[in-house]
């Protein structure tokens, strides 16, 4: 980035920039440069947001046909894949993702756009057989989904495109407004977005942004009576915190976990390795369904190591810029410190580093630990770094009760080539999801998304956000 972007909140189609709002700069997790300043919303930004988007759902949006809907979602996918490179660089400057991830985050963005497109086209409902119940003749019922009014959205910086767009395209396609609070250290895609937005035709006031601190935003637009859904993505306390707040309110949580992926010994070893490098380090680990615990069964588990270490050390950590970076820095120094201390820490109860471990200011390099035990930190909660724990196990039923011994249950992975094993461990897995013989990480935007325990409620995926984002109307008709 070569221009340094300024934004404030987006009302009404409008930008809002100085008035005695409080600037804040962004800066690059790869060296600190200043890439943008965003001035924070006040008190009455939220309000005028809640407003707009409020009077948008009730004389536009709700009323809004299909097929626009659906046109203008197209005209935004059109638009982002005609500007790609220009996001790309983006979210490389704010979130520090290397130049390849960031540009495959724009591409998979682009394909959110054209799911919901489609999904806009296709919301459909039942009929009742109002027969099917003594005294129901000559009576018929229809079930309709409508869209529910002005949805919340409260997204992380991992992936700042990606991911409100994941709460963003749903919202629409349904016919409901948006107010949205993106992360405080990512705001500059979601500005980009806002715009292209309006030009490609999305009513003025439908999708309003609010930028600042959660904890200044977040309570008042989770209790505001006029928002009637909550979709977060972000940490077990602050979404317990959301529920909390929201009452009866509709919610979509999806927090975190501390993914496991099952190696048993007849798998194809050199494609469970290639996986689960970039499963583990990807974005330096800062993904929610991230590889964080290998358990690998005790005849391939030596085997396993001499394969997948010598490919961890061949990954590059430098400028996210540079198309030659498989890993980029982590989003601040604060987190870098703390990652490092959990390797410390776990390294004092008698883990052993493999490769790995160091930490230079917002760089962690990846690392691989063994000789762990359940009750660590970087096995029992959930890392967030490039660091991931090889686990032996023995049988199947120990494999299922190492990986369910979790707080969490997001997303699986499971390699092997007994399709019997695979079908009886996903099942016996509690999880969200699981994936044969591919890592936990892999997520495509159209299938369900989200998990169980803490990892959270309600689904993402195109398709089955639209369901969360809206109502079951039920109209019964007797004829005469």
């Amino acid at each position: 980035m070569s221009e340094i972007m300024h934004t404030g909140p987006w009302i009404d189609g409008k930008e809002r920039i100085g008035g005695g709002r409080v600037t804040q700069e962004v800066t690059s997790p790869y060296n600190g440069s200043v890439v943008g300043r965003v001035d924070y919303a006040n008190e009455n930004d939220l309000e005028d947001a809640l407003a707009s988007a409020e009077r948008v759902f009730r004389e536009q949006m709700r009323k809004m046909p299909a097929y626009k809907r659906a046109e203008i979602l197209r005209k935004a996918a059109d638009l982002l894949e005609d500007r790609m490179e220009q996001f790309a660089r983006v979210i490389v400057a704010e979130a520090g993702k290397p130049i390849r991830d960031a540009r495959g985050e724009v591409t998979r963005a682009i394909q959110i756009l054209r799911f919901a497109s489609d999904e806009a086209k296709t919301l459909t409902g039942s009929m009742v057989p109002m027969d099917a119940a003594i005294g129901g003749e000559n009576r018929f019922g229809v079930v309709r989904r409508v869209p529910i009014g002005v949805v919340a959205a409260i997204t992380p910086f991992n992936f700042p495109l990606n991911l409100v767009l994941h709460k963003l395209a749903p919202a629409f396609a349904a016919g409901n407004t948006v107010v949205l609070k993106p992360a405080d250290k990512t705001p500059l895609s979601s500005a980009m977005l806002a715009k292209l937005f309006a030009e490609a035709g999305l009513p003025d006031g439908a999708l309003n942004v609010l930028y600042g601190r959660g904890s200044v935003l977040g309570k008042p637009l989770c209790t505001d009576p006029r928002v009637a859904k909550v979709t977060f993505t972000g940490s077990v306390p602050i979404g317990l915190q959301i529920k909390e707040w929201t009452g009866l309110k509709k919610v979509t949580l999806e927090l975190g976990s501390n993914s496991p992926n099952i190696l048993f010994e007849d798998c194809d070893l050199d494609a469970a390795v290639a996986g689960l490098v970039k499963g583990a380090f990807v974005f330096a680990g800062q993904a929610c369904i991230s590889v964080q615990r290998i358990y690998v069964q005790s005849s391939i588990y030596q085997t396993f190591l001499d394969r997948y270490v010598p490919e961890v050390k061949k990954l590059v950590l430098g400028d996210p810029a540079l198309e030659t970076t498989d890993i980029g820095p982590m989003i601040s120094e604060a987190e870098a410190i703390r990652a490092e201390s959990w390797i410390r820490e776990a390294v004092e109860l008698g883990a052993v580093v493999l490769t790995g471990g160091k930490r230079n200011g917002t760089f962690v390099e990846p690392t691989v630990l063994v000789d762990v035990s359940p009750d660590m930190k970087v096995v029992c909660q959930e890392v967030f770094a490039p660091i991931v724990s090889v686990i032996p196990f023995e049988t199947e039923e120990q494999a299922i009760a190492m990986a369910n011994d979790s707080d969490f249950g997001l997303q699986a992975g499971v390699f092997t080539n007994d399709l019997n094993r695979a079908m009886r461990v996903a099942e016996a897995l509690e999880t969200g999801g699981v994936w044969i013989n591919e890592a936990s990480t892999y997520r495509q935007d159209n299938h369900p998304y989200g998990g169980v325990k803490l990892s959270g409620v309600g689904k993402e995926g195109v398709k089955y956000a639209i369901e969360d984002m809206t109502d079951i109307r039920f109209l019964g008709i007797k004829l005469r």
